[in-house]
């Protein structure tokens, strides 16, 4: 939940100024993730939480009254806002929260989060390796392909796998300002501690 919510603060204020449906940007970005627990539970590795999560709040939106028309553009938010899945968006408010989700991998709460996971899912706290031979063996081939063995990963690799490519990919030249600054931070902290954990400080 407190990504869900660093993730709505980046997109209003990623929206400021924008001629955008607030309604639809607000809702994608507070349910855009709730389909994370269904795939964090899935061993087949076949679940993906922004299928699932478009589904389950089409039917809380329903709920809440929200017309077809926002419901099929929430939806299309959600689906989109996941950088393996390769789909893109193509509203502006799709746009905006695929890039607060993104510029939440990044800098010093990007670093947070990166260690983090690596605790949760036993990884290391610092490891390098042959970047084609890891997608090889545990990407599936493909640079953007699912972690197939969640304790070989690290910081480092997530970083030279994903997260130094994601500033490209964002839409709004507020996010990319923003993404630049933090990629920055993240680049130099992980310099910092491979000289620490090499104890060259």
């Amino acid at each position: 939940m407190d990504h869900v919510l660093r993730v709505y603060n980046l997109c209003v204020r990623l929206g400021q100024g924008a001629k955008i449906d607030w309604q639809v940007l607000k809702a994608a970005a507070l349910l855009h993730d709730i389909g994370r627990a269904e795939e964090d539970k899935d061993k087949s590795g076949k679940i993906d939480h922004a299928v699932v999560g478009a589904e389950m709040a089409e039917k809380i939106l329903e709920k809440l009254g929200f017309s077809d028309e926002k419901i099929r553009h929430i939806k299309h938010c959600i689906l989109t806002h996941r950088y393996r899945r390769g789909d893109k968006p193509k509203t502006k408010e799709a746009k905006i929260l695929f890039d607060a989700d993104k510029l939440d991998s990044l800098g010093a709460i990007g670093a947070a989060r990166a260690f983090s996971w690596a605790g949760r899912h036993n990884a290391h706290l610092y490891r390098t390796a042959d970047i084609n031979k890891y997608i090889r063996q545990n990407l599936g081939g493909k640079i953007n392909g699912k972690i197939k063995d969640k304790t070989e990963h690290s910081p480092q690799i997530e970083y030279k796998t994903k997260l130094k490519f994601l500033v490209r990919r964002l839409y709004t030249p507020q996010a990319r300002k923003i993404g630049r600054e933090r990629k920055g931070y993240l680049k130099e902290f992980l310099r910092r501690l491979e000289k620490e954990v090499k104890g060259r400080l």
